[in-house]
């Protein structure tokens, strides 16, 4: 077991190194910051000492050796254009952020767990059909469509919940279904076809002859089988939403991660953009690292493949 766990590690050691280089030239490749943060009558001397104080006018190589050796220690810089520490700028916003998915994946657990459980016992029926349009339409609708949408009519027509902004449960309305409607549909659909593997296995059918009551099988022996793809998505899923839901936040004015990252992308401020970028492959490394040694105890023909 402490070889796969050190296995999993080195290759998440990898994957992390070989993001922070991509991203690091790649935040570098959206032009100079300086063009934004200068007003337009700065001279060509603002320009050097500005470049000189921010660190841009070294070599690539040592800016990026610069950012490994502080982002090791979890320093993560200062933001070119808020000129605060980016560590206290995630700090502020990432309980947001958390507040927000947490919200909207709860939502989609008590909409999508009962809908997909029915519609693989109701195989092939209306409820069946009507849940696999409910899948596709979430999972194709782009999810800026369905916030603007939102904005427009239940806010702007209709008044009925506030259009922006952080407070009360009836903000977290909107953008929670903006961002949980994807949610529902993954989660469905994946009881939807554990349910129905599992509803003819051996087991059920065992339970049924045995009289068990016709709840139990389908909602406890049934449902807890077909769970493991479905907590792998959930888990996945959740850490990435927390700081990459960049368009819902956006459109709805919500100060999280998110809008971050948006905000570092306009102003061409490479420190948000890595932490951000770094933080979350470090979150998905995290669960991706959980749940296969999680996988590995349970099963140990996973721990012990090649």
């Amino acid at each position: 077991m402490a070889q796969f766990v050190a296995r999993r590690l080195l290759q998440s050691l990898i994957t992390l190194a070989i993001l922070s280089l991509v991203i690091f030239f790649l935040a570098r490749s959206t032009g100079d910051p300086l063009m934004l943060i200068l007003p337009m009558e700065a001279t060509a001397q603002d320009r050097i000492n500005a470049s000189h104080e921010l660190g841009l006018d070294r070599p690539l190589a040592e800016q990026y050796a610069h950012f490994i050796s502080d982002a090791v220690q979890g320093n993560f810089g200062t933001s070119l254009y808020y000129r605060r520490p980016v560590n206290e700028l995630i700090l502020e916003r990432l309980p947001n952020s958390v507040r927000l998915a947490s919200f909207a994946m709860g939502v989609a657990i008590l909409i999508a767990f009962p809908l997909g459980v029915v519609a693989a016992v109701h195989k092939d029926k209306a409820i069946d059909r009507i849940a696999q349009v409910i899948a596709i339409l979430g999972q194709s609708l782009p999810s800026f469509c369905v916030a603007i949408v939102l904005v427009e009519y239940l806010a702007g027509r209709l008044d009925w919940f506030p259009a922006g902004g952080i407070g009360g449960l009836d903000h977290y309305i909107l953008p929670g279904f903006a961002i949980g409607w994807f949610i529902v549909a993954g989660i469905m659909r994946l009881v939807r076809s554990g349910m129905i593997d599992v509803l003819d296995s051996d087991f059920v059918k065992l339970a049924r002859i045995k009289g068990a009551p016709e709840y139990r099988v389908i909602w406890v022996h049934a449902l807890k089988n077909a769970l493991i793809p479905v907590l792998t998505f959930m888990s996945v899923y959740f850490t990435t939403l927390v700081t990459t839901a960049i368009v819902v936040e956006t459109v709805f004015a919500w100060p999280g991660i998110g809008r971050l990252v948006y905000e570092g992308i306009k102003a061409r401020d490479f420190p948000i953009i890595q932490a951000v970028v770094l933080v979350t492959a470090i979150l998905v490394a995290v669960v991706n690292l959980t749940m296969d040694c999680l996988y590995g105890l349970l099963d140990p023909r996973i721990r012990h493949a090649r």
